[in-house]
């Protein structure tokens, strides 16, 4: 299982914990409202539970275009690689006294 089809599998988990049901396997250009059934609320605990449990922030600017599953797991992507990225950027850290 590569990088994506981690993450995939661990936002269709946090989508049924929020749920509380079986999605199955599902198409990524499911929309998350029509095809999922998600309406605002359960979005918003579903950005919840990702924020929890990957500990990112994700930005209602970004939000605002994420209509498909394949869509949130693209923005949840960018924001774990840019997090790794910042770590890289401040190179190591000192922890002379």
């Amino acid at each position: 299982m590569n990088g994506r089809d981690a993450l995939r599998a661990t936002l269709l988990e946090l989508l049924e914990e929020e749920m509380g049901e079986d999605f199955g396997p599902i198409d990524e250009e499911a929309d998350l409202r029509e095809g999922l059934g998600l309406d605002s609320v359960d979005v918003v605990g579903l950005v919840m539970r990702v924020e929890r449990h990957f500990r990112i922030r994700l930005a209602m600017e970004e939000l605002m275009d994420v209509r498909q599953f394949a869509q949130l797991l693209d923005l949840v992507q960018s924001k774990l690689d840019g997090r790794g990225e910042e770590a890289g950027a401040r190179g190591p850290q000192s922890h002379a006294a």
